[in-house]
This record gives structure tokens, sequence and C-alpha cells, in this order.
């Protein structure tokens, strides 16, 4: 399967390094909410966090390495969320069969509503792989376009000062 060019595995192995941290952080922060430890510590385990750094390293490595432009930031993107609605979508699926919380289905992160519901899991599934890569490659876009014009000076005033 080739998206733009590139075959999708590509795109992981390119991002394999965060698609690793996304999980286990993902796991860790389950692990720790099932294991008593109270919200206030284990949000400090952050996914969201994990992912938004992705999308500053991305945004500058995409291009600088060569790996491509605007649009290979996108599948990037996607991945990362799969990689996140990978450990989120199950946890609040073993909240809604347990009737026990875990740190995925407080109201605190389900818009202070009762998380353990099907409707959560399906906004996850269908909000969390659309409009959440969507906005990362918006401002991903925005960081790249900055990265090329600050690597382009870079390189004249290399090449100025060689002459």
């Amino acid at each position: 399967m080739t998206i733009f060019g590139k075959r999708l595995s590509e795109y992981v192995a390119f991002s394999k390094p965060f698609l690793g941290l996304i999980l286990v952080v993902g796991i860790a922060r389950l692990a720790l909410s099932l294991g008593g430890v109270p919200n206030s510590t284990a949000k400090w385990l952050s996914i969201t966090a994990v992912i938004w750094i992705g999308v500053l390293y991305f945004s500058i490595r995409v291009h600088t390495s060569g790996f491509g432009s605007y649009k290979h930031l996108l599948p990037i993107f996607v991945l990362q969320s799969l990689a996140a609605q990978a450990v989120i979508v199950p946890a609040i699926v073993l909240a809604i069969f347990t009737g026990h919380d875990n740190i995925f289905s407080v109201p605190e992160y389900s818009f202070g509503n009762d998380g353990k519901t099907w409707l959560h899991v399906g906004a996850h599934l269908v909000l969390g792989t659309t409009i959440g890569p969507l906005v990362g490659w918006l401002v991903g876009c925005l960081i790249m376009f900055a990265t090329k014009k600050l690597v382009t000076k870079g390189k004249d005033a290399k090449a100025a000062a060689r002459a």
C-alpha cells in the first residue's frame, strides 16, 4: 500500500520511536490507574504531550531528513493517533465491561461526562483518528513552513560566508 508515493512500512519505520513511546506511555498510564495510583499522579504520563512533541519533531525532521514534504506529515500523524487509540479505546471498553473507571474513562477526561459509554468509544474511533491528526497536520505544516525558511536561510548564510 502506498500513500503519497511512499509505502506504509516506510512511514512506520520513520515514526517507529514515537509510535513505541505513545504505546509505552499509554500502557504505563493505564497500569498506574488500574494499580490504584491517583489520577492526579498518573496524568503526568500524557499521550497528548508525546503526540505534540512528535508533531514538533516530525514537522522539522521530515524536511531536514529529505523524507518528504507537507503531505507526508499526515500519514505520520494518523499513525500516531492510531497508536494512541490502540491503548485508549480498549481502556474505555475495559471500564464499560467492568463498571470501574480508569484514567481514560473518568469524567475529568470525558468532558465532564461518564466516560464508560460506547459514545465515548465511538468518539475516539471517529474523531480521534480524523480530527486529531488533521489538527496536528495543520500545526505541523506551519512548523515545516518555518523550518523550510530557516534551513534555507541557514544554507544561504553558510554559502555567503564561504564565498
